[in-house]
């Protein structure tokens, strides 16, 4: 299957390479198609401290990928201060957050490598890693299987199997099983990834559970925000600094409709509560806006500018988590709608009460978890969102109580960064990395 794979990619090349000068001759694509098939990788890459220097390639797919890899980013530096650290990200938005959150920790951030013919293996020998670390998702077969034939390390971090992903893979198993098998380690977030992956064939001494990275991401962000910003935070926004704000974080179509739905009958009981919307993909916010209209609420987007207004809808991207801590409850979207939902960490670590709808399959661990700790709940329609976030805002020892837990929860989860520089020790010395 990967020969096979191999084979379709040189040709793909080959067919592409007549509309390579059309495609090069448009301003949007030219300069990242030419990053991708390799054109300047050298002089991005700054020479090694010293021959006995490991390279680290780190490689993520987009935004939420970026930000799972900036503890592991922060991690490396502190632990191989002369390393050359490399970092790709598939997606130009992807690599807009890495060049905002990674630039201090890495000494490089590339374009990924178009996954055809000889671009990989240019990239690989351009590179020279010691090690190659990818970051949730974004397989490559081509990719892996360059690698492995230069006997570079591969390990996979912060590893997830939805539920429809494991039918998938199962039902190609003949494609998947080859390409995880071909890492070195894969290190996934809970116990219940790492038995799915073993359940498609990879061998058990291969697959660690290590946690979620974004648990030791927060850990950043707790050096970043003090409590004491938090009005002030409220006020750059546009909002104001001293009256209750409620954060949708990540939604999708289907769910604003009954966020407005709520947020009309609290401002029956606290006229002064304001919203922040913040849709999984940042090109619907017009659409958002016409929907709040629709429920005589007057929202401004932030790329507007800076005015002020108690219903926001967030169209950039990698403000969200900044955005947490002010926030008095957060609703983490993709949960109402059969979306998988996303990830609760952030909100939590923000030591901010959760909530979510029934469809958090990505992240069921990690949810139930928050449940029983008492820092999250989770909600199954509009009325019991209003309901749930009313006795919040209304309750200060329920809220505290629930904002304590959740902070709680992702303190008592951290070390992730740690049990990963141990495995990246051992892939480096050719030992096999223990649980």
């Amino acid at each position: 299957m990967s020969l096979l794979y191999n084979t379709l990619s040189a040709v793909l090349l080959l067919l592409l390479l007549p509309f390579l000068p059309f495609i090069l001759g448009k301003k949007k694509y030219r300069r990242r198609i030419g990053r991708r098939l390799g054109w300047g990788l050298a002089g991005q890459l700054p020479p090694l401290a010293s021959e006995s220097s490991p390279t680290f390639w780190i490689h993520a797919l987009s935004v939420g990928e970026v930000t799972s890899a900036l503890p592991l980013a922060r991690g490396l530096r502190e632990a191989f201060p002369a390393a050359r650290i490399v970092f790709s990200a598939a997606t130009r938005s992807g690599g807009e957050v890495a060049t905002k959150l990674l630039s201090p920790h890495v000494d490089a951030l590339i374009a990924a490598p178009l996954d055809l013919g000889p671009v990989v293996p240019f990239f690989a020998r351009t590179i020279r890693p010691d090690l190659f670390i990818l970051v949730e998702t974004d397989f490559w077969p081509h990719w892996l299987h360059c690698l492995k034939r230069r006997q570079v390390p591969t390990l996979l971090v912060n590893g997830r199997i939805s539920e429809r992903s494991f039918v998938r893979y199962q039902r190609f198993s003949g494609f998947f099983r080859p390409m995880f098998r071909s890492f070195s380690l894969l290190s996934m977030q809970t116990g219940a990834d790492a038995a799915k992956m073993v359940a498609l064939g990879v061998e058990e001494r291969r697959v660690l559970t290590l946690g979620n990275l974004k648990f030791d991401t927060s850990q950043v962000a707790d050096q970043q925000i003090s409590p004491g910003d938090h009005g002030l935070n409220k006020e750059r926004y546009g909002f104001s600094a001293h009256a209750p704000l409620w954060i949708c974080g990540s939604t999708h179509r289907g769910e604003e409709e009954l966020i407005f739905r709520v947020h009309r009958r609290l401002l029956t009981t606290l006229p002064d509560l304001q919203l922040l919307i913040a849709p999984r993909n940042i090109e619907r916010a017009g659409e958002i806006v016409a929907l709040g209209a629709t429920h005589q609420c007057a929202c401004r987007r932030w790329t507007d500018g800076k005015t002020a207004g108690p219903v926001l809808i967030l169209d950039t991207i990698g403000e969200l988590a900044g955005c947490y801590p002010m926030a008095e409850a957060v609703f983490v979207g993709g949960s109402l709608v059969p979306q998988g939902g996303h990830n609760p960490i952030e909100p939590a670590a923000a030591g901010v009460p959760v909530l979510f709808g029934p469809h958090m399959e990505d992240f069921a661990e990690i949810a139930q978890q928050l449940i029983e700790c008492g820092g999250a709940r989770r909600i199954d329609a509009a009325d019991t969102l209003a309901e749930e976030l009313l006795g919040l805002l209304t309750n200060p020892v329920a809220h505290d109580l629930a904002a304590a837990a959740a902070s709680a929860c992702v303190r008592a989860n951290r070390g992730v960064v740690g049990r990963h520089i141990d495995a990246v020790n051992a892939l480096l010395a050719g030992t096999q990395p223990g649980p």
